[in-house]
Order: C-alpha cells, then sequence, then structure tokens
C-alpha cells in the first residue's frame, strides 16, 4: 500500500497511558499489534493500511499538528495546553472514558485567609507590594498564565518543574502548584487543597486528528471513518444497556400499551415484542420483550418489566451503539475536505 493510503495513527508509547488506551482499544475491536515492547512501529489489523506510531503523550499533540501523523490518542489536558492555537488539529472524539483528571490550582492548606480564586488575586498584589511575585509551579505555562491573568492575578511568576511538583511548596521553591489531580489524596498528603475556583480544566483521554492529512485522500479519509466509528460506537455503548424479559400477555399491544407508559424505560426507539412459543401446555400467552435503556435507568426498567409478571429477566451491555450516523466522523470529514477542497467520495 502506498504512503499516500496508509493511515498514520499515534499512541503512547508505554505507562499507565499506553496500557489504558490498549483496552480501550482492545474492547473497541480496534487491538494494536506491537511486535516487541522495544519496537516503534505497530498496526492495528482491524483497519487495513494502518500504521502506529508509539510516541510520548505530549509530542502526539505536536506529530498531529505538524501533520506527522493523522490521528492521536492523547489527554486532553495535553491538547488544551501544547495545541490550544494549533488550526491544524482537530479534537474528534472528546471524552474515550479513561484517564479522567483536573488540572488545578492547589495553596497550602495553612493559608487559612485564602479560600477563594479572588483572595488570591489580593494575595499577589501584597506579594508585589513587598517586592515579590506570587510564584507558581507548573507544567502547563500556557493554561496557567491565560487562567491567572483572566481571573485576576496579575503578578505572578512561573517556576519549571519536574518530577513530584506537589512537593514544591514544602521545598521551598514555589508558593503555589497547578497540577493535574485524579482523587486529590496526592494533594492532602501534601499539606495541599484546591482553592474555591481553581479548576482550569477538567480533562480525559481523546482522539484527534489533523485536519489537513486526513483528507488528502478518499481512502485513508475511510480508514480514519472506521477507526473513528469503532471508538465513538465502542464509547457510546457503555452508557445503555440491553434488557430481555418474558412478559405474559394478551396480545403484542397489551405489552406495548405498558412498557410505553413511562418513556423513559420504552428503550431508544420503543420495545421489541415477539411471542413466545411455549414448550408444553399453558393457559397464558407469553411475549420477550427486549428494550434498550441509559445505565441510569436500569433497576427502574427492570421495576417497570416486573411490574406486570415478568420473569427471566437478563441484562447485557451492547458491543457498540451505532447512532444513524457517526457525529464525530461527520464534523472531521466536513473540516477535513474544507481544509483540502476534496470532495469526499471522489
Amino acid at each position: 500500500m502506498s504512503a499516500q493510503t496508509t493511515l498514520r495513527i499515534a499512541l503512547a508509547s508505554k505507562g499507565t497511558y499506553q496500557e489504558e488506551t490498549d483496552r480501550f482499544l482492545s474492547s473497541a475491536g480496534l487491538s494494536v499489534w506491537r511486535p516487541n515492547p522495544r519496537q516503534y512501529v505497530g498496526r492495528i489489523p482491524t483497519v487495513p493500511g494502518s500504521e502506529v506510531l508509539f510516541q510520548r503523550p505530549e509530542d502526539i499533540v505536536h506529530k498531529v499538528a505538524d501533520g506527522s501523523v493523522d490521528l492521536g490518542i492523547t489527554g486532553y489536558d495535553l491538547v488544551s495546553e501544547h495545541g490550544y492555537d494549533e488550526p491544524n488539529i482537530h479534537v474528534t472524539i472528546l471524552d474515550l472514558g479513561y484517564r479522567r483528571c483536573e488540572l488545578v490550582l492547589a495553596i497550602p492548606d495553612y493559608w487559612l485567609d485564602i479560600q477563594t480564586i479572588d483572595d488570591l488575586a489580593e494575595l499577589s498584589i501584597a506579594f508585589k507590594r513587598a517586592g515579590r511575585d506570587l510564584r507558581v509551579a507548573t507544567k502547563f505555562p500556557n493554561l496557567t498564565t491565560e487562567f491567572l491573568y483572566r481571573h485576576g492575578v496579575n503578578y505572578f511568576s512561573l517556576v519549571g518543574a519536574t518530577g513530584a511538583i506537589e512537593a514544591a511548596p514544602a521545598l521551598g521553591y514555589a508558593d503555589v502548584i497547578v497540577d493535574l489531580s485524579q482523587t486529590g489524596v496526592t494533594l492532602r498528603d501534601n499539606h495541599l487543597r484546591i482553592v474555591d475556583g481553581g479548576t482550569l480544566l477538567k480533562a480525559q483521554a481523546c482522539l484527534i486528528a489533523s485536519r489537513g492529512t486526513v483528507g488528502q485522500s478518499p481512502e485513508r479519509l475511510q480508514m480514519a471513518r472506521t477507526f473513528i466509528e469503532y471508538c465513538e460506537a465502542k464509547r457510546a455503548a457503555r452508557r445503555y444497556r440491553v434488557i430481555t424479559a418474558n412478559v405474559p400477555g394478551n396480545s403484542e399491544d397489551e405489552i406495548a400499551r405498558h412498557v410505553i407508559s413511562n418513556l423513559d424505560l420504552a428503550g431508544e426507539r420503543g420495545p421489541t415484542i415477539a411471542p413466545v412459543f411455549a414448550k408444553g401446555p399453558t393457559d397464558r400467552r407469553w411475549f420477550a420483550v427486549t428494550v434498550i435503556v441509559s445505565e441510569g435507568h436500569l433497576l427502574e426498567a427492570v421495576d417497570h418489566l416486573r411490574s406486570v409478571g415478568s420473569t427471566g429477566i437478563t441484562v447485557s451491555t451492547p458491543d457498540y451503539m451505532f447512532a444513524a450516523e457517526s457525529q464525530a466522523f461527520a464534523t472531521l470529514r466536513d473540516a477535513a475536505c474544507q481544509e483540502t477542497g476534496m470532495s469526499y467520495g471522489s
């Protein structure tokens, strides 16, 4: 296959990011083949013509931005920090459902007079009058600078940091920190707390695309569609449950009226109802009813079916949930074709 029709996909090369991405893609039917952990090139058999490049999560943003790769999975925090002014980056699926965290501003817990971001703004003024800036340790200088200025914290200096940023205030080389937090435990262990109004960003793993390269050929765009549709449908399926039950009744219409009496529990488009052929003589008619409901309505839907004497109620999670059209792909297709001038299907 020619280079023109190769779909280049960048994934995390190692660590928990790589492990979680592998698990997600495998569950979506997009298992990654990698000859050995030291190899930095692999492929995804489900997408013939794909080439996987294993990179650091931060580098994935730059690779997509400069068109070295067509698709990439990385953190939305990194996209926001390193790709905020990159017009070539298209966020195709914002939330893949894992690696959730928040970028937060944390202060020493003994700063009892500082409760809100407005209090911190006043403190920065007091520090300036005393002849110094508020020192902020972070690995996210762009997001931090924009956030602080937007909230009136005008007098500060950024402190570059590597390793455990949470230790910076205790070690004395910073006053406050801006860093990622998943549970807040590490912050508390280091005697830090998140200031009220101090959440800069909610982040998670996301799928990004290069507008300038994905649409360079119909073949590449079609390969991108395969990858995107599998990811999107797998992500959507996690929010739904399929309930099947044996329901007694006189007719399909009678069963349908009961199920539809609560629209929240009636399925995506309504119930599927079919007669059950009894294994032996019986004085009752039975029907198999299948509904698809959101995860949050699962027990309500089960009770709704129980209320008319249902038995044999089973629940499963669908492997995929495809919509009438992939919104993620349609949006990327339009952006890519506008960028390249190509007409999809040409």
